[in-house]
């Protein structure tokens, strides 16, 4: 076994070399906080001890986690080579990458769980175990991921509360279970500790988002973002973030400023692990605008590609079928309903119950067959959390239901969605969309009442956005 060292928790690290242990620790704590160059450190940690088995994993774990999987492969291959001489704690922790990696989550997240009973301060396997969850069934293949990864957090937290990465997981687990006010608490803590620390940022931004606090966000999150020397990966999910609390207020223009500058693939060299935003931004916009998208698809639709033929993740499939109907390209649209189908008929029940349907009502949204695309969506909606992702992120799948009820006039279901929704937060698009409900059947006192609302909640709204040109045409302005 190679000598070894120590990571900043006390736990063994086989390697010798102390400049590549501590190399190796600078790397952990840039991953686990979304900063600067984590591969870059795993890189120098190899080239000072190229036996650093924990090195070579952590850097196929950075592989997959840019969505770059043929590195990420031959990497932790390298890893698992090397770790027949390290603790047993350090090749669990290359196995449930490895896992990963291959596709197995169930198979990783069994072995995270066993591993944090005995090694509960293993910062890396808690952010697999988030990845892992935030993926849903195509993941950890868990339905209902918030309990069970808030769970699972709960079990380690009594060796962790000074630990600012597992106190940025643990606020998001808490909100993305509706527990608010202890997820901000909880990411505050971890900003205490250490204030340049994205995931913690990310939550709190997130507590934004559920409160419909957009002003606020909006705020909290572009101060935050003048003072962050973010990478591109990370600045592209925040600023997507920016740019949702901008478009709440009806700031088009600076929306799509922002999408430009911080959001479109080619910030990060087209990477697929920016389609989520980029296309789901689009989607929103085209949908809000009633109109053709704003800005062009073709970026998009070239990270989506892969998607049409390939296997993968429901979340993405979710997302590229947006790009692929939002951007008009029936081939692959066509391509990746004919794969689902293909799963679905072979027994894969996500696939027929969820997947195939939510893309299919997608396509049928964007067809204007509203009726249709509501036949095919209801049945998933009271599921999507099995699709994976944030409730901030599944929300656009959520709105396309809801402005297919309303195009599809089905008047009452869009207004008991609404009533839901309102109930759970302010959000001036949902009373404007309330009050386009109100006066289409007649109730032009009460759609007066939400329109009115609207306006003042949309106070700094460009004039000439299409939701307020559509508004003050409602009203009569």
């Amino acid at each position: 076994m190679p000598d070894q060292t120590q990571d900043r928790f006390g736990m063994t690290l086989s390697t010798s070399s102390t400049a590549a242990a501590d190399a190796w620790q600078d790397g952990i704590d840039r991953l686990l906080s979304q900063n600067h160059g984590p591969d870059l450190k795993f890189q120098e940690a190899i080239d000072l001890d190229e036996g650093f088995a924990m090195a070579h994993g952590c850097l196929a774990y950075w592989y997959q986690q840019r969505a770059r999987p043929e590195e990420a492969r031959e990497t932790v291959k390298q890893a698992l080579a090397l770790a027949s001489g390290v603790t047993r704690r350090e090749r669990q922790q290359i196995e449930a990458v490895s896992f990963w990696i291959k596709g197995q989550g169930r198979d990783s997240i069994a072995l995270i769980k066993v591993h944090l009973a005995e090694f509960p301060r293993d910062g890396l396997l808690l952010r697999l175990a988030h990845r892992l969850y935030m993926l849903g069934c195509s993941g950890a293949g868990s339905p209902n991921f918030p309990p069970e990864y808030l769970a699972l957090l709960k079990g380690v937290e009594a060796h962790c509360t000074d630990d600012w990465a597992f106190l940025a997981e643990y606020a998001f687990a808490h909100h993305e279970t509706g527990q608010l006010d202890k997820a901000m608490e909880l990411a505050q803590r971890s900003l205490d500790i250490n204030p340049t620390n994205a995931v913690a940022c990310h939550s709190m931004t997130h507590v934004h988002f559920e409160r419909g606090d957009a002003s606020g966000g909006e705020d909290f999150l572009d101060a935050w973002l003048r003072s962050f020397d973010a990478p591109a990966s990370s600045y592209v999910h925040l600023s997507w973030h920016l740019a949702l609390f901008e478009l709440a207020q009806g700031k088009y223009q600076e929306t799509l400023d922002r999408y430009e500058r911080y959001i479109r693939p080619s910030v990060v060299a087209k990477s697929m692990s920016t389609l989520n935003d980029s296309a789901s931004l689009m989607w929103r916009l085209q949908m809000y605008g009633g109109g053709p998208a704003p800005k062009p698809w073709e970026e998009v639709l070239e990270i989506a590609a892969p998607a049409a033929e390939r296997p993968g993740a429901a979340f993405r499939d979710a997302h590229a079928a947006l790009a692929f109907a939002g951007g008009g390209d029936h081939e692959a649209m066509a391509k990746i309903t004919s794969r689902l189908r293909k799963s679905a008929e072979e027994g894969d029940s996500f696939a027929r119950e969820v997947v195939l349907p939510l893309v299919q009502g997608i396509e049928a949204f964007a067809n204007e067959n509203y009726a249709e695309s509501v036949r095919l969506m209801e049945p998933v909606f009271p599921q999507l959390v099995r699709v994976g992702g944030s409730h901030a992120q599944r929300e656009v799948f959520e709105d396309t239901m809801l402005e297919a009820y309303i195009r599809a006039e089905q008047f009452e279901k869009a207004e008991d969605m609404l009533r839901g929704r309102l109930k759970q937060r302010e959000s001036v698009r949902d009373n404007f969309w309330m009050g386009r409900v109100q006066s289409a059947q007649g109730q032009t006192t009460m759609a007066r009442s939400s329109f009115n609302e609207a306006t003042k909640g949309w106070e700094a709204a460009d004039s000439s956005a299409p939701e307020i040109v559509a508004l003050n045409n409602l009203m009569g302005v």
